[in-house]
């Protein structure tokens, strides 16, 4: 790669991913795989924005939350996928130091969303179940403004906090990055910079968000069983269980993965299961999202039909 020198350094200009595999037909194969994967993610995602935005049934609180959800979703799949799929068809898969940074803090915002839009969905469910009677009153559209802009704001500081750590590191080569993307821990791994506190800060910062958000689910769900289990009606409960399965899912799936990679301690887990559970949040994991909650949810497939029915007969 083009490097600068920097006094007794040379400073890495550009970074060489070695991406997911060096065997050329598995490179095709999961090429092929993840471009469709990628397709179905960004169809699905924002068919349910659309179909959100002009069915007026879909015009509530949780469904408002759903459409930005789909939003983190896209953003997320779009900030790795695109540049995986060209590196499984390049000899070399390379980055510039300025891509690679823009990636991570992109990685970072959308994933952060991701976390912070699953807690206030949480919450809305909780409030919804729990306290019916003041659901306007609580998730108002004023209320669900604001939980989007303390979202969005949370997300762009720990997405700062690893973007400025990021550049604050020192690469002297080798300029190889042993992932797919470019994910903060291999960087620092490559750093030939004195990485205490540049590490430490992401770290405080991202655990932080995942268990503030982590107990907010859980608060939430502790709430909502117990509210449950107090209704004489079954056909109540089966209606609130209905409710939360879908978002249950979500959140098992995404916070199981994220926890996977930042919360066990590395001698857990191999490089290459890093990879493969980096590939399931990234990658798969936005494109379940859209068929998770359209294929559980009576509304959405209610609202759908009638869409469909709209556009045949008009």
């Amino acid at each position: 790669m083009n490097s600068l020198v920097d006094r007794n350094h040379t400073a890495v200009t550009g970074f060489i991913l070695l991406g997911l595999t060096d065997d050329p037909v598995l490179q095709v194969t999961l090429f092929l795989v993840i471009l469709c994967i990628y397709l179905v993610t960004v169809s699905g995602n924002l068919s349910t924005i659309l179909l959100i935005r002009f069915s007026s049934q879909l015009h509530s609180p949780m469904y408002f939350l759903l459409s930005n959800l789909a939003c983190a979703d896209v953003g997320l799949s779009s900030s790795v996928t695109p540049n995986m799929l060209v590196n499984f068809l390049v000899e070399t898969n390379t980055i510039s130091y300025l891509g690679c940074g823009i990636q991570l803090g992109s990685t970072v915002f959308f994933g952060t969303a991701e976390c912070f839009l699953l807690a206030v969905m949480a919450y809305d469910r909780f409030v919804a179940i729990c306290n019916p009677l003041l659901y306007s009153t609580k998730m108002s559209t004023q209320v669900c403004v604001q939980l989007l802009i303390m979202t969005y704001v949370g997300s762009f500081i720990n997405a700062s906090s690893f973007t400025f750590s990021f550049f604050s590191l020192l690469f002297c080569g080798p300029s190889q990055v042993n992932h797919f993307f470019c994910d903060f821990a291999p960087l620092v791994e490559v750093s030939c910079s004195d990485v205490s506190i540049p590490a430490v800060v992401p770290s405080f910062s991202s655990g932080s968000i995942v268990v503030v958000t982590v107990f907010v689910i859980a608060m939430s769900y502790i709430y909502i069983l117990i509210t449950i289990l107090k209704m004489r009606s079954t056909e109540g409960r089966h209606k609130a269980f209905s409710t939360c399965t879908s978002h249950l899912t979500a959140v098992t799936l995404y916070f199981g993965t994220i926890s996977f990679i930042y919360v066990m301690p590395k001698s857990f887990y191999s490089t290459d299961q890093n990879k493969v559970v980096s590939v399931f949040y990234t990658v798969v994991i936005p494109m379940l999202n859209p068929l998770i909650y359209s294929l559980k949810n009576k509304e959405i497939k209610g609202a759908l039909k009638k869409e469909l029915g709209r556009k045949i007969f008009s």
